[in-house]
């Protein structure tokens, strides 16, 4: 795998909270050399998203090599959908955690966008029993 910029994530959830912790779980497992960033809630710290926290993470975690949005549900996949730009930017309709792990790990290794797109999406066949 490479070894030049890697594939940033960006998590988009209704949640300020569950967008961080979310971040933090991931950075737990995937090690701190993966560009992840939180874009969570409303501009004024509400329950919602906002296309202005999205663009700002995807700017933080951009390297060169893309990005995988990863939204959580209902209208932070219209969010997403705003700044989708298809070969750099790209949205994971994935578990929101699994899916979330999946891509982090896939990055990690220096994997490229669709190789993260594609390891984020086999959550979606993960089982847990």
């Amino acid at each position: 795998m490479s070894a030049g910029p890697r594939v940033g994530i960006v998590l988009i959830s209704h949640s300020d909270a569950l967008a961080r912790e979310a971040v933090a779980l991931v950075v737990g497992i995937a090690g701190d050399g993966v560009a992840v960033a939180p874009a969570g809630g409303t501009d004024d710290g509400l329950l919602g998203t906002s296309v202005d926290k999205v663009a700002a993470a995807i700017v933080r975690v951009d390297q060169g090599a893309g990005v995988v949005l990863i939204p959580d549900l209902g209208s932070s996949v219209l969010t997403a959908r705003l700044l989708e730009e298809p070969g750099s930017v790209v949205i994971a309709d994935v578990p929101f955690v699994e899916g979330a792990i999946g891509a982090a790990v896939a990055a990690g290794t220096g994997a490229s966008l669709r190789a993260v797109l594609d390891a984020a999406e086999d959550a979606r066949v993960y089982r847990k029993l």
